[in-house]
């Protein structure tokens, strides 16, 4: 281990931190969330580009005055990214950032 000039203590070996069980555990949290919401999301956008190309009836059908399906849709892409960002949030406050928090406890020895 080196030594860290601002606090004399000890730095981490990284590469023993990234072995680490613990660590490897809050990685796979990690992608247990976002490897499925990116597909997912990636799925919903590559629908609507498809319809949009290919499906131009269905699109341009009006649900109300000049809305369109089209129109709903593309605001659902907007709605969609808030709805992920938020799961993730809460994702990350549950599952992630407690175990983050512990990792770096142990790594810092306590002295924060």
């Amino acid at each position: 281990m080196t030594t860290d000039t601002t606090t004399d203590r000890p730095s981490p070996d990284w590469s023993e931190v990234y072995d680490s069980p613990e660590f490897q555990r809050l990685r796979t949290r990690f992608r247990r969330f976002v490897f499925p919401m990116t597909a997912l999301f990636l799925a919903w956008y590559a629908l609507y580009v498809l319809l949009a190309d290919y499906a131009h009836g269905f699109m341009s059908h009006k649900v109300g005055g000049n809305i369109t399906v089209g129109l709903v849709f593309g605001l659902l892409q907007f709605l969609s990214t808030f709805v992920i960002t938020g799961l993730y949030v809460r994702y990350a406050d549950r599952r992630l950032d407690p175990e983050a928090e512990r990792l770096r406890a142990e790594l810092e020895g306590g002295q924060r």
